[in-house]
């Protein structure tokens, strides 16, 4: 099987090094992967002169010439799955089987972009005068720029650079500090199938900060998108306030995961784990707060204990694994820091709560805490870790109303039976992705997204195309 490990930043075709360079390591063991360039300010200009100077020729490209490259880039990657899933697994720590299944779904947004490519339609207006007709066409935003997370280091990407790349954008792209090396490995597919010099660029750093800078401050990007954490989202979006960017913030969330009375609690417990323990919790739709109403709560919990004494914890290429190591030590002092905190309030830890040192310093148990507040930090804060928080409520009132009571709305999940209230819930609970009896809310067709400070904008469906694009509205005259 072939390698493709590749270290240096991707800019106008080429790979360029630079003398200053940066470990990537494997959270797993901690072994250094690889040493990669470290790239600075003046490399970040570098990349959107390259990306504007392709601009041209690509925007200029059909739609069925787009779609064809992106076709070849998608199965370029299928093809490749299995050392994109391993690299993904040496550096970000999920099992193998989960990390090649985010490259089958990260690969499914470019196949999905190469369909919508061709599906880039306009309007025919009403006529408003007898001499005059109107239309609205779509067109490319121009060059973009975005910022990706350690935690999906193959299909956060894509859900961006492929829509871009369909709207016959250009982009720049800064991969996480953590998990460059898959990043650049899609670089480097993306260069062999044929996908013109200058149209994707990758630039991995450490200074986040002026790199930043350059991407929501350069005049020639028109377009910037970030997925990350509500604060830095923030910051990002005044920057880009000088320049009247074209913005799309994929931000923090506080999932609630509402187990009505009515639901089959069967149903709920195997939901829930696949929604919680999925890259070990570290997601941002994992469910954070799990409501549970009073009169099922003990038969929930027996059952949900039970269930998690069958999860294997272990490095991600071992066999059957379920979760592997959390991504370094902060995420495991924040995990630490959030249960001391609860307990401290009156929270009881059912099962798990510790560090499996026997495996790693990385390595956190499958840990469930009844008896928590919605004051406590771990229903305040994003857990991001192998952690259930359960919390109790009386009616379907009050447990939508402790759903809401959140300044975040990414995602939401609830398990019940009866329709009307399913009606009922899932109009009033506020969020932008919504799962009703099942824990998996993610496709390419669907529109990925949140509200109030979860973020603007969608990725996935047709919707996330619109992102990359500008609305012109034409009106020609003298037709009398």
């Amino acid at each position: 099987m072939r390698s493709l490990i590749q270290t240096n930043a991707f800019i106008d075709g080429h790979w360029i090094p630079t003398d200053d360079r940066f470990p990537v390591t494997n959270p797993a063991n901690g072994d250094t992967l690889a040493d990669v360039a470290n790239g600075d300010a003046a490399l970040a200009e570098r990349a959107v002169e390259a990306a504007h100077k392709a601009l041209p020729l690509w925007r200029a490209k059909t739609a069925k010439q787009r779609a064809d490259l992106l076709r070849r880039w998608y199965q370029s990657m299928m093809d490749n799955k299995q050392a994109l899933g391993e690299l993904m697994s040496a550096e970000q720590g999920k099992p193998i089987a989960e990390a090649i299944g985010e490259v089958e779904y990260g690969a499914s947004f470019v196949d999905w972009f190469a369909g919508e490519a061709e599906r880039n339609y306009g309007d025919i207006l009403p006529v408003s005068s007898a001499d005059k007709r109107s239309w609205i066409i779509k067109q490319p935003v121009g060059v973009c720029a975005a910022i990706t997370p350690w935690n999906f280091p193959n299909a956060m990407i894509t859900r961006k650079v492929a829509p871009a790349l369909a709207a016959g954008c250009t982009i720049v792209v800064k991969p996480p500090q953590l998990t460059p090396l898959s990043a650049l490995a899609l670089a480097q597919l993306a260069s062999e199938v044929g996908i013109p010099d200058g149209v994707i660029n990758f630039v991995p750093t450490t200074h986040s900060r002026e790199v930043g800078e350059v991407f929501t401050q350069h005049p020639r990007v028109r377009k910037f998108t970030f997925t990350g954490s509500t604060a830095v989202g923030k910051k990002l979006m005044e920057q880009c306030a000088g320049t009247m960017k074209k913005v799309s913030l994929e931000l923090g969330g506080n999932a609630p995961f509402i187990v009505f009375d009515d639901a089959d609690i069967d149903v709920a417990v195997k939901e829930l784990i696949a929604c919680k323990f999925r890259n070990a919790g570290q997601t941002c739709i994992s469910a954070n707060r799990v409501l549970v109403q009073e009169s099922i709560h003990d038969a929930f919990i027996e059952k949900l204990e039970s269930a998690l004494n069958g999860i294997k914890v272990a490095p991600g290429d071992a066999e059957d694994v379920d979760y592997g190591p959390l991504i370094d030590a902060d995420a495991i002092s924040k995990v630490t820091e959030l249960i001391e905190d609860a307990t401290a309030a009156g929270a009881q830890i059912k099962t798990g709560g510790r560090v499996l040192s026997e495996l790693g310093e990385l390595f956190y148990s499958p840990t469930l805490v009844t008896k928590v507040k919605h004051t406590m930090r771990i229903a305040q804060e994003e857990i991001f870790g192998p952690v259930i928080a359960v919390q109790t409520f009386t009616d379907e009132a009050q447990g939508v109303q402790l759903a809401n009571d959140t300044p975040f709305g990414l995602a939401g999940y609830f398990c019940a039976q009866d329709y009307a209230r399913i009606q009922r819930v899932s109009e009033q609970l506020e969020c932008g992705m919504l799962g009703i009896n099942t824990g998996s809310i993610s496709h390419a067709y669907n529109a990925f997204g949140g509200v109030k400070e979860s973020g603007i904008g969608r990725e996935g469906s047709r919707y996330g195309l619109a992102e990359y694009q500008e609305t012109k509205n034409i009106t020609l005259g003298g037709l009398a």
